[in-house]
């Protein structure tokens, strides 16, 4: 008898320490970064500012002031910093994504555009639309620019490999895309595309790259490997915007004219659906992480269409600034 009551004694000892220490336990362990929903920024080229918006509820969290006419936007890898290519200030605002504070300005040359990042977010891919460069800039430095790299006539934007080994630019008045090997800083090659090519994007394995051309009304179909078209797929009127899921079954493709979004099998390389977004001049696109969610930029409509991938259809039509142009989603 005074064996049992003694163990029973023990246990509920063990229960009462045991619930004295879980509350402590959930306190010194942070729990945000599980719980938190990635934020999405989208630059609006008229009111001179970023939209922050909820990728949980689909709100606007914040609006940010950065420079003139900003167009590019990147979110660094640990989702830390966010950079925006303003092209009539000719900087970069860089912005606390913590605070939604602008905390720095880079100097980037003369109009600059399209961005992306380097997986260690050391090192910014900046081109030049005006000046037909590219520059490399090491945001770890106090002197930044590590080079430039002549692209084609007006480079649009510049995108990276998945593994990092290549920077794609396409070009937009010499209608092809350049090839940089980023170890070696060179152009590897030009790829002849169609006319006007504005958008790019790679399969997650990086053996395809899908570019859009604009006048032609096409997006062409890479291979990584040989840098040969391997397929030209017709679009709607004026495709730019591209993104590709991360399991590769499906390719979104903005239209600036057409008011949809067209999906592709990359297995076929066939339109599978279209989905319409109304307000003209569906530009930009990005995807969330786990790749349910699609936002597109509606620069006519001063809105951000939100696209379930799942059943690709229009969820929602946000409000952002004025003349939205590009768009990020934080990893």
């Amino acid at each position: 008898m005074k064996n049992q009551q003694a163990q029973d004694i023990s246990t509920v000892s063990r229960r009462t320490r045991l619930s004295l220490f879980l509350p402590f336990a959930f306190c010194l362990f942070d729990f945000s970064p599980l719980l938190a929903a990635p934020h999405v920024y989208v630059t609006n080229e008229k009111s001179d500012d970023v939209t922050v918006i909820d990728a949980a509820t689909d709100q606007v969290v914040a609006s940010v002031k950065v420079g003139k006419r900003p167009r590019g936007v990147v979110v660094s890898p640990d989702g830390k910093l966010v950079y925006v290519a303003n092209g009539n200030s000719n900087d970069i605002s860089v912005i606390d994504a913590a605070t939604n504070k602008v905390v720095k300005k880079l100097a980037a040359g003369i109009d600059p555009e399209g961005i992306d990042i380097s997986p260690d977010g050391k090192l910014l891919y900046v081109v030049n639309e005006n000046e037909g460069l590219m520059r490399i800039l090491d945001v770890t430095k106090k002197k930044m620019l590590l080079t430039k790299i002549t692209a084609g006539v007006e480079p649009e934007t510049v995108v990276l490999s998945p593994d990092a080994t290549r920077a794609y630019i396409p070009n937009e008045t010499s209608h092809d895309v350049t090839v940089v090997d980023t170890k070696t800083r060179k152009v590897v090659t030009s790829i002849k595309v169609g006319e006007n090519p504005r958008g790019v994007a790679l399969t997650p394995d990086g053996a395809r790259v899908y570019v859009s051309s604009e006048r032609s009304n096409t997006l062409s179909v890479i291979d990584a490997s040989t840098n040969a078209v391997t397929a030209t797929i017709p679009m709607g009127e004026r495709p730019v915007g591209i993104a590709v899921l991360p399991d590769g079954k499906k390719v979104y493709v903005a239209h600036g004219r057409t008011p949809e979004v067209h999906v592709i099998d990359p297995t076929t390389n066939t339109v599978t659906s279209k989905i319409p977004v109304a307000g003209g001049r569906a530009w930009w696109v990005a995807l969330t992480p786990d790749g349910k969610k699609l936002y597109v930029t509606v620069g006519r409509a001063d809105k951000v269409a939100v696209i379930d991938t799942t059943t690709d259809t229009l969820l929602t039509m946000i409000t952002v600034g004025t003349t939205p142009w590009g768009v990020a989603v934080a990893p």
